[in-house]
């Protein structure tokens, strides 16, 4: 198991200079200047030559190397920047704001509606996957199965603004919209679970059925064991690992992917900074928030993988951990 977390750990520098290098030609390749304001304008010629000597705007090369250099932390170890360890640098379009800044104030906010959507998505998800599973071809199954295709197909804007005519302008049980207390989470985390949930409901269906045909669970119901306990011991733990695996991407996705979700709830995420630093052109902003997601997601696949391993022995014994 260390050997596994060590080895993943020491992938992870390449994986986030692939995914900056990646990131980076794209975002320097987007159209305009970050310079330019909402509204078209530009600063007098004389500034605008400043700002890009200063933000190293007219040199790419440049720009690379310089920003690499302070957001990995490298010009603080070596004494050349002050402030944090990890610099994002200033945003280009929010003045007076630092990319840390932005993300210290928005990023909690996303994570916090991504974390308890997926708490919820695995509560519903396998709630509907073990009645589907124990019961194929029954009523329960079909019922099951038709709210998780119907979660699979219906859009995300589509479901929050369902839920937000329902559960808060009709019946006023929730805000319309905000941030601040618990009853801001229900029906922004809600919405976006059920995408997720309907997925988990359908690998759980699958395993399950897989794994009451195995023989260990047919030995297990022969001595005569409660069918709880043959559920909760030899059923569930083989059944599950699909859902580990998925568990991984679909938390990162939560917590990354809830831009729509963010605009239709008004809630003060990190979404939409980054859609306005895409299209305003504002690289540093891109490039933290990428940085920041990208280091978020192979950290979720690495504590799935651990995860995967303690539950199957089997991962264990092959990789030697």
């Amino acid at each position: 198991m260390i050997r596994l977390v060590l080895w993943r750990l020491a992938q992870l520098p390449l994986v986030l200079l692939a995914v900056y290098t990646l990131t980076f030609v794209l975002a320097w390749l987007i159209p305009g200047s970050p310079l330019e304001k909402s509204e078209g304008r530009r600063p007098p010629v004389e500034v605008q030559a400043a700002m890009e000597s200063r933000y190293n705007l007219d040199d790419p090369w440049t720009f690379y190397w310089s920003y690499l250099d302070q957001a990995t932390g490298v010009a603080w170890i070596a004494g050349d920047r002050d402030g944090p360890v990890f610099n994002f640098g200033p945003s280009l379009r929010h003045e007076n704001w630092s990319v840390n800044e932005i993300l210290a104030g928005q990023l909690p906010v996303s994570m916090t509606v991504g974390l308890a959507a997926i708490a919820l998505a695995i509560v519903l998800g396998v709630i509907a996957g073990v009645i589907g599973g124990l019961r194929p071809g029954t009523h329960l199954d079909l019922v099951t199965h038709t709210l998780s295709v119907i979660g699979v197909s219906i859009p995300a804007f589509v479901v929050g603004t369902v839920l937000l005519l329902a559960g808060g302008v009709w019946t006023g049980l929730f805000p319309v919209g905000g941030w601040g207390s618990f009853s801001h989470i229900v029906l922004p985390a809600t919405a976006l679970s059920l995408p997720f949930a309907a997925y988990i409901a359908r690998l759980t269906r699958t395993g399950v059925i897989d794994t009451m045909q195995s023989d260990h669970v047919r030995t297990a119901r022969a001595k005569g064991l409660p069918d709880r306990t043959v559920v909760l011991r030899h059923v569930l733990p083989n059944a599950l690992l699909p859902v580990v695996s998925y568990l991984g991407p679909a938390t990162a996705a939560a917590m990354t992917g809830s831009f729509v979700i963010e605009k239709v709830f008004a809630i003060p995420g990190l979404g939409m900074h980054f859609v306005d630093a895409v299209l305003g052109k504002d690289l540093t902003m891109i490039m933290g928030v990428v940085l920041v997601y990208a280091t978020l997601l192979v950290l979720m696949n690495l504590l799935v993988d651990v995860l995967y391993a303690w539950l199957d022995p089997r991962v264990r014994t092959a990789r030697g951990t």
